[in-house]
């Protein structure tokens, strides 16, 4: 398909080393707000719509597949965290009952490495059961559910082969793929007080986000911080050093030396930090931190409108080092006003009384005609995602 490029005319999507492996297309029924979703990502994406639209229900699909091979997770596990297959499944469903999702994985806009689908249901006990599971590996099946023995056992559909270490040996790639996506939304009063979180791993909310720094090797860490560091400077051009101790108790702390009056540099640590840097610097880390798709809801909260302007070509920059696939959320005017931003990167979520439709902006004639007009993303596509009437809301009173 083709893309369009910053300045609005259509061209070929970006090159990739074929290693590197994005979820390249998205397909779900009656997933939450959604009766159907069918859409090509790019290594980055950006959400666009109106509150209670879908966006987080969107992310939460990739979260699902990832529950599916996680340490502790599974297929039963997955649909339990959500409140079973009844809250799962789309309101607006009806001939076809079956939640499903597929995805490819490979390189945007080339042939799919790997293929994964999975439909399921509840039986009368409400029990979640798979109602079909295929996997292909460049084009050729190496797993069809159910099959002969499912047929034979049919307690056998309560697990997908996929997080099954003993069967799933031909396609564990694709299910270390999926363990490899990571969602953050740092919560600023979790990294100042992670008792909060005692217990809690991975938190995708910072409650151990010090211990996961931490467990990182010293040199890796070091760099990392180094690298956070020279960014955090252009906003907080007072800091001179970041660094990670640990106290008398063993606890690990971020450590701020900032540049003073005085003759002798100040020191604080993360729980003088402000809410923003404390978010610039968790959304900085992640996207340094790993491989896989990294989820994040609007990560422009608790940040400067000039901050915020930079981000996605931040985004841009690490992607270009290979840096992971990258899919947010936002309804930041600052944000989609960055022109780096290409209209194949942005997939609008409007509602509607038959679920949320999601379609990409390129997709879109109106909006690729007033892009090519001069007007920015934001200023096209912020007042179709508004709520309708929202002035009434200025009438509310106690």
């Amino acid at each position: 398909m083709a893309s369009v490029q910053p300045n609005g005319r259509r061209g070929r999507g970006q090159t990739r080393s074929a290693q590197e492996l994005v979820v390249s297309h998205l397909h779900l029924e009656n997933w939450r707000n959604f009766v159907r979703v069918d859409v090509p990502l790019q290594r980055r994406a950006f959400l666009v719509g109106p509150n209670a639209a879908g966006k987080s229900n969107l992310l939460d699909a990739f979260r699902f597949l990832a529950d599916l091979v996680s340490v502790g997770g599974g297929f039963q596990e997955a649909v339990g965290r959500r409140g079973g297959v009844s809250r799962i499944r789309s309101l607006a469903a009806r001939r076809y009952p079956e939640v499903e999702l597929r995805i490819a994985v490979g390189a945007p806009g080339g042939a799919p490495v790997w293929e994964y689908q999975l439909a399921f249901t509840q039986d009368n006990r409400q029990v979640p059961k798979v109602a079909h599971e295929q996997v292909k590996h460049e084009g050729r099946e190496l797993l069809r559910r159910p099959d002969r023995e499912d047929r034979t056992d049919p307690a056998r559909l309560t697990q997908t082969y996929l997080e099954q270490v003993n069967v799933n040996r031909e396609y564990r790639g694709l299910a270390d793929f999926l363990t490899s996506i990571g969602y953050l939304h740092i919560v600023p009063q979790l990294v100042r007080e992670p008792d909060r979180s005692v217990g809690k791993r991975n938190d995708p909310y910072g409650g151990d986000f010090l211990e996961r720094l931490a467990s990182v090797p010293d040199r890796t860490r070091a760099a990392r911080l180094r690298r956070i560091r020279e960014a955090l400077q252009v906003a907080v051009p007072q800091l001179q050093e970041l660094e990670l101790e640990r106290d008398l108790k063993g606890t690990p702390h971020l450590i701020g030396r900032y540049e003073h009056w005085r003759k002798h540099d100040a020191r604080q640590d993360e729980g003088q930090f402000s809410d923003g840097t404390l978010r610039l610097l968790g959304l900085l880390w992640a996207v340094l931190d790993g491989r896989g798709p990294l989820l994040l809801e609007e990560p422009e909260l608790s940040l400067h409108p000039a901050v915020v302007r930079h981000i996605p070509r931040l985004f841009a920059n690490v992607q270009r080092s290979g840096g992971r696939q990258i899919i947010a959320s936002t309804h930041s005017k600052d944000l989609l006003a960055d022109e780096s931003i290409g209209l194949d990167e942005v997939l609008v979520l409007q509602p509607s009384r038959e679920g949320t439709d999601v379609r990409l902006a390129a997709e879109s004639d109106d909006i690729v005609t007033l892009t090519d007009g001069g007007l920015s993303l934001a200023e096209v596509l912020l007042p179709r995602t508004s709520p309708t009437r929202i002035e009434q809301l200025s009438l509310f009173s106690a």
